[in-house]
């Protein structure tokens, strides 16, 4: 989990001839959900800083790399959008944030011109910090070996850290992403280091659930690239305009009234809850899965395992 400072306050640059930094002690890289493994860095980045008596930097990227340099990109799924990545920095406590314009002339680069002129020259790194996967420039061709050459060749110190590890397992954004599509909630959430949460906003829906007693908001996801957990009941929380509410959702096709069961549908049932809340924006928080989803012989057969799901969820919530 986050060791955060107290005032929590982070500088953000989208341009980088205005970024001014005392030594600074950087890392870089695409940080998709901010993971335990990625707080690891960040927290060395911090004491690095703390006892050179320098500045922490996170140099990351905007749009996400693959949107660039994969054309026609259709199967990218993020753990965490921009803003929640933004959020999360702030929560670590470093103190500046850049976030670089990724474009097609940047991804040309070589890892040679990303260290002269972006490490050195731009941001006169005096410290890098680098996960143990570290690859960075065209083609990702940049490692460590080569670091340890620039830094020797520019006058910077380098330091690398080994795989984060939970339950003998190497955390990373990509085990992560298959946790969540099985819906592995609680997986997720431990290599996390934090509850995965959806943002969206509560929008028209048939009002089926309206009719069996279990009204749901459906939700349309704030942005198309989020991964959305894979199909199933979920316990989760909403937070609707600065309040939580329990409740369960459902991913899935809803095949006990959807014939076809081609479409996706994202549904919360909030508990005790009979606000209008139409068009709102909403951010579901997860915290595990109740089952999977699968059709039943009828209204009341689905009705009498919604009854069921909740006392499931709520025992889950409470604990």
């Amino acid at each position: 989990m986050f060791v955060t400072n107290q005032k929590e306050i982070v500088k953000i640059y989208h341009n980088i001839d205005s970024f001014r930094g005392i030594k600074p002690i950087v890392t870089t890289g695409t940080f998709d959900g901010v993971h335990l493994g990625h707080q690891q860095v960040i927290q060395r980045l911090k004491d690095i800083a703390r006892r050179e008596g320098g500045e922490s930097v996170i140099f990351t990227f905007d749009p996400h790399p693959r949107l660039i340099t994969s054309s026609g990109e259709q199967t990218l799924r993020l753990l965490t959008t921009q803003e929640e990545k933004k959020q999360l920095f702030a929560k670590s406590g470093i103190d500046h944030l850049i976030v670089y314009p990724f474009t097609k002339a940047f991804s040309e680069l070589s890892y040679a011109e990303f260290v002269k002129e972006i490490l050195v020259d731009k941001i006169n790194t005096s410290c890098l910090v680098v996960g143990y996967d570290h690859k960075f420039g065209k083609n990702r061709k940049g490692g460590f070996d080569y670091l340890q050459n620039c830094a020797n060749q520019f006058n910077f110190k380098i330091e690398k850290l080994e795989a984060f590890q939970v339950d003998e397992t190497h955390v990373s954004s990509t085990r992560i992403r298959k946790a969540l599509e099985e819906g592995e909630i609680v997986k997720a959430n431990r290599y996390l280091g934090y509850r995965y949460t959806l943002h969206g906003r509560v929008v028209e829906g048939v009002r089926l659930g309206r009719k069996i007693g279990f009204p749901t908001a459906n939700i349309e996801a704030s942005d198309k690239y989020k991964l959305i957990p894979g199909y199933g009941v979920y316990a989760v929380e909403a937070e609707i305009s600065g309040k939580r509410y329990k409740g369960m959702l459902n991913i899935g096709t809803r095949p006990t009234f959807n014939k076809n069961a081609d479409n996706r549908s994202i549904e919360v049932h909030i508990f005790d809850f009979s606000q209008d809340i139409y068009n709102k924006k909403i951010t579901l928080i997860f915290f595990d899965k109740i089952r999977d989803e699968r059709k039943f012989s009828g209204i009341e057969a689905l009705t009498e395992q919604l009854m069921l799901d909740k006392i499931s969820a709520l025992k889950l919530l409470s604990s």
